[in-house]
């Protein structure tokens, strides 16, 4: 099974439930990674506050040079990177991974 890696801008948590104000995108995105996670595909997240180690992996390193943190999030699908500066659909995620969407879960609302 191929792994979903996700390189998330320096936040205080994955879920964009937190603090203040509600980040709608990350919500929807935290939905749409639990529901990868139910179907069995592997979805490693990593937050640059937190993991900063994580982000001299060679494809983000040299993205984040050329865009800076524009460039986060970062989505790879084992190694080729499939999205740059924001969270791919449910639906793109679910082509890319060759899973149904008949099958997929109601999507997360917010707000």
């Amino acid at each position: 099974m191929k792994t979903l890696r996700v390189y998330d801008p320096a936040l205080c948590c994955s879920t964009g439930v937190c603090g203040t104000s509600v980040d709608p995108e990350l919500a929807r995105f935290a939905a749409d990674a639990a529901w990868l996670v139910s179907k069995g595909v592997p979805v490693e997240r990593f937050n640059l506050a937190q993991q900063p180690g994580a982000f001299v992996e060679p494809a983000v390193r040299e993205a984040l040079e050329v865009m800076g943190e524009s460039a986060l999030p970062m989505v790879r699908l084992d190694t080729a990177t499939v999205a740059i500066g924001h969270y791919p659909s449910r639906e793109a995620l679910a082509k890319l991974l060759g899973l149904p969407l008949d099958e997929a879960a109601p999507k997360a609302s917010c707000c």
